[in-house]
């Protein structure tokens, strides 16, 4: 979707500036397109037929480039895709859910100071892109709605950094990780907490 709607946004245009506009949003870091990859995605959807070759061109010494643009199939898969990214939500998956589901294999101490660390680098995140937003980096060369986006991330971080944090708490108080009558009902012996000597359930 992003390399189609680029192409139709600056057609005719050559893979370098497609590449180069897609830097200047980072949209390698929150889009999951990566600067190798553009070409081979041009190429492939070239084939496809949602893109065309509209010319080759060669400068001295320099790779020749080939300008490209949007077929009709093309618009009709860009607005296809737009629309539902528009339109639905899509959870994305998250490695650190995936690891804190398994909580109690962690010793306590570890698991708030891993948490605090966690909420660390968020906020150090959460500067980056806020200094960012008041650049004239930002201001001068990103469209005003790129700037909205930082906004989005803000908030997500600015949440996550919390939510680290007050959880990071609770672990450190010693509260159960299983609801009151669970701690010693046959079949949650796997779910101990792992700072709790010789096994037993954490008070």
């Amino acid at each position: 979707m992003m390399i189609l709607g680029l192409v139709r946004w600056m057609q005719p245009v050559h893979g370098y500036d497609v590449r180069r506009e897609l830097l200047s949003w980072s949209a390698d870091r929150w889009a999951n397109v990566q600067p190798g990859s553009i070409y081979h995605a041009l190429r492939k959807l070239t084939d496809e037929g949602l893109l065309r070759a509209v010319s080759t061109e060669q400068v001295g010494a320099r790779p020749a480039r080939t300008s490209y643009a949007v077929t009709a199939k093309g618009e009709e898969e860009f607005e296809t895709l737009l629309r539902a990214q528009w339109w639905q939500l899509h959870e994305t998956p998250d490695p650190f859910v995936a690891a804190f589901s398994f909580l109690p294999a962690m010793p306590r101490e570890e698991a708030a100071a891993a948490l605090r660390n966690r909420a660390n680098l968020i906020r150090a995140g959460i500067e980056s892109m806020r200094a960012s937003l008041e650049s004239d980096w930002i201001r001068n060369r990103k469209p005003v709605h790129v700037g909205w986006m930082f906004e989005l991330w803000l908030a997500r971080a600015e949440a996550d950094m919390a939510w680290c944090e007050r959880v990071a708490e609770r672990i450190e108080s010693g509260v159960s990780y299983l609801p009151a009558g669970l701690e010693r009902a046959e079949g949650w012996s796997g779910w101990q907490d792992a700072s709790a000597p010789d096994g037993e359930d954490a008070d």
